[in-house]
């Protein structure tokens, strides 16, 4: 599993947060808890960060925001919601392509028990078919 010793970090810290403070407060409440969280467990990270955004080779004024980026590697964004969509999993997809990471979490607090999901970017050479 791609970087399984830091992905399961990040979920315990993000569990550690879930227990403390169960679901139903704003995300912000949350990402500053969980940075609290990756203190007191010496989890690297980066909060806020912003990642440029090209279109045909131009970069653009508009820059994504990750909520966290851990070890340098893994993009982090937060939910407090009551379910995850679609969406959130393309919104994701779109920061790993943007920084090429090839990693991102899903982290959801907004329910009675912590959801995550890991999303891997897909390379071009995965998308071709093998002869």
């Amino acid at each position: 599993m791609l970087y399984e010793d830091e992905t399961y970090k990040i979920i315990g810290a993000a569990m550690e947060v879930h227990k403390e403070l169960g679901a139903g407060f704003l995300e912000g409440v949350y990402q500053e808890a969980l940075e609290k969280e990756f203190n007191l467990k010496n989890i690297p990270y980066k909060r806020e960060t912003p990642i440029p955004v090209y279109y045909k080779s131009e970069l653009l004024s508009k820059h994504y925001i990750a909520d966290f980026i851990c070890y340098n590697k893994i993009i982090l964004e937060l939910k407090a919601l009551s379910a995850l969509t679609t969406e959130h999993q393309a919104q994701i997809i779109n920061y790993l392509t943007a920084t090429r990471l090839e990693l991102g979490l899903i982290i959801n607090f907004g329910r009675s028990s912590l959801e995550h999901k890991r999303i891997i970017r897909e390379t071009i050479a995965n998308r071709v078919p093998k002869l």
